[in-house]
């Protein structure tokens, strides 16, 4: 993100209200998504990627489309409710090109809600996801926040989940509960933090697994025109970046832009700013969507933070962080002491901003080498950068350019958080850091 601006107030809200004549993402809605359509016959699109695309209005599958389409709110007071989680485990092969884990299920809920504090605890079976024994398999979600669902649209919901135990233990893969404790610290709610969270995505061919737009067991050409690039030859994948941003305004994600990546078939949107727990229900809730979208498209998403090896960028999670200290005049005080709390703890930092990440921190591609903390400003190969404005204003934020691609979004907000507001290093420690690192603080 180029700057930080005034957080909204929906991060205070459990949903946020949209005008009435918003509508929700429909099938019409992926007419262009393919770049190329085989043509024979009557269908414009094939069938094999989006069924409907068939225009026989006696069609089997019209009606289909008619009733995944239908408004439900004239006829009854009862709501779809897609309960949300998602699993995090230590090595992104268990799961996958994706680099995540997102599940859900759906339950019916007998009136609109606007609090999820008003919506049932649920349950799942935790021996299918790998999250809990056979003979002891029931997991329970948590509602945590709801955003409307673009998908099935009317006062349907998305609702972003925890997972617990029976006894009400927060399971090993919840990471949500542990950065909701740090938030709710008085003296870290105090500083209001502030997050722009960048999420970069690269788009598979679905049948092959390799990026959209390139030639299948070939390379396009090399890096140069395709970042925030236009044209064929170009952009690919456009329509589903165009469709994940219309449908997370829908839902009340508090989406902030998106541009092309460096690497063909690679995508970026920026979430934020918000303020603390509600980053990472945003950026989960996003993901979700964005994996509803290349479901329905027949594309593979992949947050691997190095898809292609070789001379090609990477996919990161770049997170903008401020406190209210930083944000006020004097804050770029503040800022180097925080650059000097986090060159302390970079190795903590580093184990918990994503797996696969020494793949692509090689100090290469805009990137810092893993193994060096090194900050600068407007210095893209930096593990820490300070905008040029920021210097010149003497306050604003920092971008931690660390975090890979599968990042978990809690621990990354809540960890910032704690290093820069609750720990403490030894005074000797932060004057061999300030040394080290030419920081007068």
């Amino acid at each position: 993100m180029a700057h930080i601006l005034a957080p909204t107030t929906q991060w205070q809200m459990g949903i946020t209200k949209n005008p009435a004549n918003a509508s929700p993402t429909t099938a019409k809605m992926w007419g262009s998504l393919l770049l190329k359509q085989n043509k024979k016959g009557s269908s414009k699109s094939s069938a094999k990627f989006r069924v409907f695309s068939m225009k026989s209005e006696n069609s089997t599958v019209n009606r289909i489309e008619k009733l995944l389409n239908l408004d439900l709110t004239p006829y009854t007071d009862r709501v779809i409710a897609e309960y949300i989680w998602y699993i995090y485990f230590s090595n992104i092969r268990l799961i996958g090109g994706s680099g995540i884990d997102l599940r859900s299920k759906s339950r019916t809920i007998s009136k609109p809600v606007e609090h999820p504090s008003e919506l049932p605890k649920w349950n799942y079976d935790g021996s299918s996801t790998g999250q809990a024994p056979g003979e002891d398999s029931e997991v329970i979600l948590y509602p945590q926040a709801i955003f409307k669902d673009p998908f099935r649209g009317g006062n349907n919901i998305l609702v972003i989940c925890d997972a617990y135990t029976p006894a009400g233990e927060p399971i090993p893969t919840n990471k949500r509960h542990r950065a909701a404790e740090i938030f709710a610290n008085k003296k870290v709610a105090n500083e209001v933090p502030w997050y722009g969270i960048e999420q970069e995505y690269t788009l598979l061919q679905q049948n092959v697994k390799w990026p959209l737009g390139w030639p299948v067991g070939g390379y396009p050409g090399p890096q140069g025109p395709y970042y925030c690039g236009a044209g064929a030859d170009k952009s690919f994948g456009r329509d589903i970046s165009d469709a994940h941003y219309k449908a997370c305004l829908y839902a009340g994600i508090n989406i902030s832009g998106t541009n092309g990546e460096v690497m063909p078939g690679q995508w970026e949107y920026q979430v934020g700013p918000s303020v603390g727990i509600e980053a990472g229900d945003h950026i989960w809730c996003s993901r979700y969507i964005l994996e509803r979208i290349t479901e329905q498209a027949g594309v593979v998403l992949s947050l691997d933070p190095k898809p292609i090896e070789g001379d090609w960028n990477g996919a990161g999670c770049h997170t903008n962080y401020s406190t209210k200290s930083m944000r006020e005049g004097g804050g770029f005080e503040v800022i180097k002491k925080a650059i000097l709390n986090l060159s302390l703890r970079h190795k903590e930092h580093i184990s918990a901003y994503g797996e696969g990440n020494e793949r692509r921190l090689t100090g290469k591609h805009e990137t810092a080498s893993i193994n060096t903390f090194s900050w600068g400003v407007a210095n893209r190969g930096c593990s820490i950068r300070v905008g040029r404005e920021t210097e010149k204003q003497g306050k604003g934020y920092l971008e931690d350019r660390r975090p890979a691609s599968n990042m978990d979004p809690y621990i990354v907000t809540s960890l910032l958080a704690e290093t820069t507001i609750l720990w403490e290093p030894t005074l000797e420690a932060e004057a061999l850091a300030a040394q080290k690192l030419a920081l007068n603080v």
